[in-house]
């Protein structure tokens, strides 16, 4: 009798939390909601989920309120989500370090991407590109791998700070060609676009959107896009494939999620509204004039794409290690 009274009132429990939760999400949102972007106001990534807001908003019935946290390879933006409550008033953008990268390139992290996470739904890829002065004399990857071999710790390359994407993609330069190219950090696309300009550093490799503008202006020269096929838009740009670093195996993507604990009714509401918007063709059209990819996805469906990329990143910093400047 008595494991029967226990077995029931577990049940009364687990029924009793159902309820709150399925009677929170009914009611949910009731007030803002903040969305915290671990990367620098200006980037493209920032760019587009600003442009996302208003569309977001009319959905919820309630404002989105953008807070970026740039910096540390996205681990101030994480840490901020993961010790928000979890109520779905406090989200996240996250990305290929916050998620897959930095659990194998920092000892100790202060949050655990596999745990500590409510996985919303993915996003969009980015395109990248390298870009570098039009000063420099440098026309094509070729071009550039001589330049790096002819001047020694001469070549500084834009970076978003230790276990960043880029810092592993000078480590695999380095592996491979031979060269002492250097990372320098920086706080998000749009300053190291602005450093590349001005000559700060020789060598940008991010998000094209964060140089497109200036490539047409002049002011910068793009040598790759990592696309498949060439840009419709940069015709004459080698694809990486074609310029031979088409053996760095990452390709940038970002997501939403909550702190871990989320109600899944909370999560799915988040989930449907993110995908209806970044489904629509107006909000397509500007992500392609900002050469990004749509590629929404379910909450299990994020939550394997980001179990299998973790472990690709983890076989990519294995390969690193020992030549990570």
């Amino acid at each position: 009798m008595r494991s029967i009274r226990l077995s029931l009132r577990a049940l009364a429990l687990v029924g009793a939390a159902w309820l709150a939760s399925a009677g929170h999400a009914q009611t949910y949102p009731s007030k803002p909601i903040k969305l915290v972007v671990p990367i620098a106001a200006g980037s493209v990534t920032d760019v587009v989920l600003r442009a996302a807001v208003p569309a977001l908003q009319q959905r919820l019935g309630q404002p989105l309120i953008i807070d970026n946290r740039p910096g540390a390879s996205g681990i101030v933006g994480a840490e901020a989500c993961t010790k928000a409550p979890a109520d779905g008033y406090t989200i996240c953008a996250v990305y290929h370090s916050t998620m897959s990268f930095n659990p194998f390139m920092f000892d100790k992290l202060p949050y655990d991407p596999a745990t500590d996470f409510a996985p919303v739904g993915r996003l969009f890829f980015v395109t990248e590109a390298i870009v570098v002065p039009t000063a420099l004399p440098v026309q094509s990857v070729a071009d550039l791998k001589a330049y790096a071999l002819k001047h020694p710790n001469g070549v500084n390359l834009g970076t978003l700070g230790e276990g960043s994407l880029q810092e592993l993609f000078v480590a695999w330069l380095n592996s491979e060609w031979k060269t002492q190219i250097i990372g320098v950090p920086y706080k998000g696309g749009a300053p190291i676009a602005n450093a590349v300009t001005a000559g700060e550093i020789q060598v940008g490799q991010m998000g094209l959107g964060n140089f497109i503008g200036l490539v047409q202006a002049g002011q910068l020269r793009a040598l790759t896009v990592s696309t498949a096929q060439r840009s419709r838009q940069l015709p004459n740009v080698q694809t990486i494939g074609e310029a031979g670093l088409g053996g760095f195996p990452s390709r940038p993507w970002w997501g939403i999620a909550a702190p871990a604990a989320t109600p899944a009714a909370i999560v799915a509401r988040l989930n449907a509204e993110f995908n209806a918007v970044f489904s629509d063709p107006k909000m397509i059209e500007f992500m392609d004039a900002r050469y990004v990819e749509p590629a929404v996805d379910s909450p299990g469906e994020f939550a394997d794409f980001l179990k299998q990329d973790r472990e690709a990143a983890g076989a990519l910093v294995r390969m690193a290690k020992g030549v990570k400047r």
